[in-house]
């Protein structure tokens, strides 16, 4: 279950009209901690990432499945279930049960090692990732994070101004 701060995180993303990308970033940055805490581990920064992003299509955000042409058939299944799982209305398997898997799935990531989380691991996942995209897909996305930034500068700064004037 993910922390209060981190769903307060990801709503305050949503009503600032964040995307579904940029809400989920609030998860993966929580399992990003725990590992670095020591909570548990992960065999690579590409697996606590995932961890993340299991989480996130359960409560709040409604983040699409991934493409077919970048993703694993089991990804792009466990992604559905996950999606699913935050529908579900029909009755769930019993506590016990639940505790138990949750209880093995914990001991295993317990056994994993916390370097996945390395600055220098991130780094080299979110260079691997970059590369994957083309030149025009990362200009289009730099422009687009451009066009907000500029946006929400204009809207602050116009706030800014009304409120000098007003103490006058």
């Amino acid at each position: 279950m993910p922390e209060k701060k981190t769903l307060e995180r990801a709503n305050k993303a949503k009503r600032s009209g964040k995307s579904a990308s940029t809400q989920a970033g609030a998860f993966v940055k929580e399992q990003i901690d725990h590992i670095r805490e020591g909570k548990h581990g992960a065999k690579s920064a590409k697996q606590a990432i995932a961890i993340g992003l299991s989480e996130v299509r359960r409560p709040v955000v409604k983040l699409k499945s991934p493409n077919k042409s970048t993703t694993s058939a089991a990804t792009r299944k466990k992604a559905a279930q996950d999606t699913k799982a935050a529908h579900r209305t029909k009755k769930s398997p019993s506590m016990e049960s639940k505790v138990k898997r949750s209880a093995a799935s914990t001991r295993a990531l317990k056994r994993e090692s916390t370097k996945a989380t390395s600055p220098k691991s991130l780094s080299r996942q979110t260079h691997a990732a970059a590369s994957r995209r083309s030149a025009a897909d990362r200009l289009a996305s730099a422009k687009k994070g451009w066009a907000t930034r500029r946006a929400n500068a204009a809207a602050h700064a116009k706030g800014n101004s009304r409120s000098r004037h007003a103490s006058r």
